[in-house]
């Protein structure tokens, strides 16, 4: 089965995916897939240019070829906010679609204190298709400690 999760920034998909998914599933994460492929020290959040447009292409890759293994393996997949072209794409691969979404003051708070001011302007663009009814059902997480 492929899970496509989705929701803001520091809704808690990480973390949704973290209480089901297990060691043989794969995690297709752009933060997990980038830090793999930075140095020591880089941070885990608001990454260089140049080590998110690698990682971009790596999670392409890593997309195309797990979904070939869908009836071996369950593939979780985090896409904040997937275009209407993904979606219809996560549809044609029968996907679930899961939100996460705490609501918009905890959101808001959670990338106050840990995430960039650019990380604030996706999250008022992903409320603001949400509420034009650009986004599937939501999804209350709890997450971990903040």
């Amino acid at each position: 089965m492929l899970y496509v999760v989705t929701g803001p920034p520091a809704a808690g998909k990480s973390s949704w995916i973290e209480a089901r998914a297990t060691a043989r599933d794969i995690v297709i994460d752009l933060d997990r897939i980038t830090r793999a492929l930075t140095g020591p020290g880089a941070p885990q959040w608001n990454h260089d240019e140049i080590a998110s447009k690698v990682a971009l292409r790596a999670r392409y890759a890593a997309i195309d070829e797990a979904v070939k293994h869908l009836h071996q393996v369950d593939v979780y997949l985090i896409h904040t906010m997937p275009s209407a072209r993904w979606r219809a794409r996560y549809q044609r691969l029968g996907a679930e679609i899961v939100t996460v979404d705490p609501g918009e003051d905890v959101v808001r708070e959670r990338v106050a204190a840990m995430r960039s001011d650019e990380m604030k302007r996706v999250v008022s663009r992903w409320y603001r298709q949400y509420r034009k009814g650009d986004a599937r059902p939501v999804t209350a997480q709890a997450t971990r400690q903040w």
